[in-house]
Parts: structure tokens; sequence; C-alpha cells
């Protein structure tokens, strides 16, 4: 049997609360999101954490696991249903998770998948300032790591905290939210802004004039083509909770 490596609970960070310019919202003011104070992961949940979680839910392995909440390539390139096979892929973030399996895993840990909105205020972050979305530099180098190709990309955890000292939020991954299947994109611009659309269904449109954010719009794309039952070899996650952890 391929054990993990030890591990202590996991490192959840506090998140202030905050308004956020969405690519959700409209133009105004007005259309920014609300966003209450939680608590996200500070990385990835990684292949080692799953293994553990699989050897005490072993509903979710993967020749248990009904087809409705996980399609056939949910953990395909592990060895065996329980474990990875590799002892130097415990520490890289798992994928092809289904978003059933990572709610469930999530719910393991007391906690839940991040919202769009939440995922989204976390992701502007640089590792200086709170909203780095208006500097041309940190929008270029996103969009350089977006531009690799998933044979370029890695699923190690660069340990390369963000303002909020949550890490890989960009450039690894592609991460589940609890709400993709809201993020639907409407091919009618008069929709866009429209506060009761993206409060009831989340068509209330990505804003088209703010290409500046056309890495996270592809997130956005990416994630509303998605069922729950979807896996992606670079498609993986981390959790949240609802208010802050306690300072220790």
């Amino acid at each position: 049997m391929l054990f993990s490596p030890a591990t202590n609970a996991a490192d959840y960070l506090s998140i202030p609360g905050n308004q956020l310019a969405s690519v959700l919202s409209g133009p105004d003011a007005k259309d920014k999101a609300k966003v209450k104070p939680f608590s996200m992961r500070a990385s990835p949940v990684t292949n080692g954490e799953y293994q553990e979680f699989l050897q005490t839910h072993p509903e979710w392995q993967r020749d248990q696991v009904p087809s409705i909440f996980a399609d056939a390539s949910y953990l395909h390139a592990w060895t065996s249903p329980s474990e990875t096979g590799d002892v130097q892929k415990l520490t890289q973030a798992v994928t092809s998770v289904s978003w059933h399996a990572a709610q469930a895993y999530c719910e393991s840990e007391n906690a839940r998948l991040p919202s769009w909105y939440e995922w989204e205020l976390v992701a502007a972050a640089d590792e200086q300032h709170a909203d780095a979305r208006s500097d041309p530099a940190w929008r270029a180098r996103i969009l350089s790591w977006y531009s690799e190709s998933s044979d370029q990309s890695s699923t190690k955890i660069s340990h390369r905290p963000n303002y909020y000292g949550v890490k890989d939020m960009h450039g690894m991954i592609w991460e589940w939210v609890s709400d993709f299947n809201a993020l639907l994109i409407s091919p009618d611009s008069r929709t866009q802004g429209d506060p009761d659309k993206l409060q009831f269904c989340g068509a209330g449109a990505i804003s088209l004039q703010n290409k500046d954010n056309y890495a996270i719009l592809m997130r956005v794309a990416l994630l509303s083509s998605l069922t729950g039952a979807s896996t992606t070899d670079n498609l993986g996650f981390r959790c949240a909770r609802d208010g802050v952890e306690e300072r220790k």
C-alpha cells in the first residue's frame, strides 16, 4: 500500500469580505458583488490528501462511484481505485475529480467548495495587492501561464502565496466552484449587468467590454461547459468555509 506523507489539518486562511467588480457584473458600481468574510484553503487539495479521503470514504473510489457522480475519466491515471501509485505525485494537486467528488471531500473537512465570487476575489490578488487586475504586467503574467499546454504545466504546488497567503490560484490547474453551473454567458449584450439575472441564474452576463480579464473569462467558459460528473486532467479544487478562521 502506498501511504501518503503525514498531513496536518488543512491550512485555511481568513479572507475579509469585500465588494467585487466581477467579470459577471455590469459596468456600474451598483453591480458589484458583495462577498462576505470567509476562509479558503491555502493550496489546492493534493493527491495524497485525496488518497486519505478515499481510505475513509470508499464510496468515492473509482470502482465504486456511480457514473451519475463521476464520468469514466475520474482518477483514470491512478494505478488503483484508491491509490495514485506514485509517491512523487502525492504532494501534487489532485485532478480528474468531479464536482460531486470535490464537494464530498470538502464536506469531510467541514467545508464546501468556494463560490465563483469568492474564488474570483482571491484570484484577483498578486503578491502585494488585493486587486491587481488593473496591472498590465500581472495580466500578462497570468495569460502567459494560461497559454502553456497541459504538457508544459505542472500540478506541483509552487508555494508562492498571493496577498492573502493563498497559493496557485492561476497557472497550475483549473478549479471547481460551488456554483459552476450558474456561470452562463449570455449572447445578448442587453442583459449585461442585470442584477436579478445574476442573482437567480448567473446569466447576468459577462461584460464583454472587459477584455483585460480574458484569463478569468476563460475559466468561466470552461466551467460553464461542464456537468457535475465531468472530470479533466487539469481540473482540481480547493475548499472554503463560511466566516473566518481564528488567528493562532
